[in-house]
């Protein structure tokens, strides 16, 4: 029988995961469910329960994390990212009593999730040098990015012509002529190369995260060298690509599939 365990990884009230362990014999590969919701407290992880509890049904331990959001205490730049890459490391404390392969570790994000887990994945590459300290210990087999934030700035300028206010100031503590080292470190876009495999999946009807980010980040990241895919899907908006009912789903069950 399927088994799902809520699991704290640190002692704030948002420092948990559920982990959900499949109906069958491991040990499990596991996927990284990282929720979106631009950093801020009102999302939670239950966004990202169905697609957790999907690929838990195809076979996958899956680690749905929570962090802490914009307006919580010590959150945005750098507590969240830190949030997630405690999470991830927490997998090694828990890898004795869960039936879990921490060899095939994949990280999937969605919109702001898909930005923490590319900016998480950086971690492991040689070329970034951010002093924040943060250190990944768990190897990842790749990224999927799912209408991800790879690019911090072009979205703080995105909802400035739109005249909202910015999550992105919220979450990094002002705008990027004020901050510049906090954007230059905490963007994943100018951490490139990251050394990781990435996936990045966007729907071209998105207007919460429009598809540029993810076009300028993939063309980047391979003039770079990375290992990076692009997958534009043409009827999709920003949530389709979560929806377990949906068609756009099983491509990202395709990059799951693809990575382990």
């Amino acid at each position: 029988m399927a088994d799902t365990y809520r699991v704290a990884y640190g002692v704030h009230d948002s420092q948990y995961g559920i982990l959900r362990i499949p109906d069958a014999q491991g040990p499990h590969p596991v996927v990284v469910s990282i929720h979106g919701g631009f950093w801020r407290q009102k999302y939670d992880l239950d966004e990202n329960t169905p697609l957790s509890e999907d690929l838990r049904d195809r076979g996958y331990a899956t680690w749905n994390i929570e962090y802490r959001r914009t307006g919580e205490d010590s959150s945005g730049w750098m507590g969240t990212c830190q949030d997630v890459v405690d999470a991830i490391n927490h997998l090694a404390q828990i890898k004795a009593d869960y039936d879990i392969n921490l060899s095939q570790v994949i990280l999937l994000g969605h919109s702001a999730g898909g930005h923490l887990a590319l900016w998480a994945a950086s971690r492991l590459s040689e070329n970034v040098d951010d002093h924040s300290g943060s250190t990944l210990l768990i190897p990842i087999q790749g990224v999927i990015s799912l209408a991800g934030v790879a690019d911090l700035r072009k979205m703080w300028h995105i909802h400035q012509e739109r005249e909202v206010d910015s999550p992105v100031s919220a979450f990094i503590g002002g705008p990027p002529e004020e901050m510049l080292e906090s954007y230059h470190a905490a963007s994943t876009i100018e951490l490139l190369p990251i050394g990781a495999r990435q996936i990045l999946i966007h729907g071209e009807l998105d207007e919460n995260v429009p598809v540029d980010v993810s076009v300028g980040y993939h063309e980047k990241a391979v003039e770079q060298g990375d290992d990076t895919e692009l997958i534009i899907l043409p009827e999709a908006e920003h949530f389709k690509i979560v929806d377990p009912s949906s068609q756009e789903w099983e491509t990202v069950v395709g990059a799951v599939e693809s990575l382990v």
